[in-house]
């Protein structure tokens, strides 16, 4: 369990099994309340009308880069909470997550325990 009070999530990624790994590892660390996207469309959409207490990211979507995303995410709201989510964890994909305002960055695949650490550093 990741501490008191209710904690919201919006997963974002183009691959149903990675949206699925993370629901099932964010909901046995009692976060109850989770929505999936599978694009920047789909993010926007849910992102407009709910308050998240935390977003995972991914860097590849189909539509429109995660670094774009994360950028208008800010510029909507500058308290979101960001963690960008990616396989490909190279310095420049790092430097520019933070640069960009991300709270932290995931690289797939991802432990229970890096998510845990993450949700505890983060909201």
């Amino acid at each position: 369990m990741v501490g008191q009070g209710k904690i919201t999530a919006l997963v974002v990624d183009d691959v149903a099994e990675v949206r699925s790994l993370l629901r099932h590892t964010l909901t046995q660390l009692g976060v109850e309340d989770i929505d999936e996207a599978a694009n920047g469309a789909e993010c926007f959409k849910k992102f407009k009308p709910n308050k998240y207490s935390i977003i995972f990211l991914d860097i590849e979507l189909p539509d429109v880069t995660g670094h774009k995303v994360l950028t208008s995410l800010k510029n909507l709201d500058e308290n979101v909470k960001v963690v960008m989510v990616s396989a490909h964890s190279s310095i420049d994909n790092v430097k520019a997550a933070i640069t960009h305002g991300a709270e932290g960055f995931v690289v797939k695949p991802f432990s229970i325990k890096k998510i845990e650490s993450i949700i505890k550093k983060v909201v």
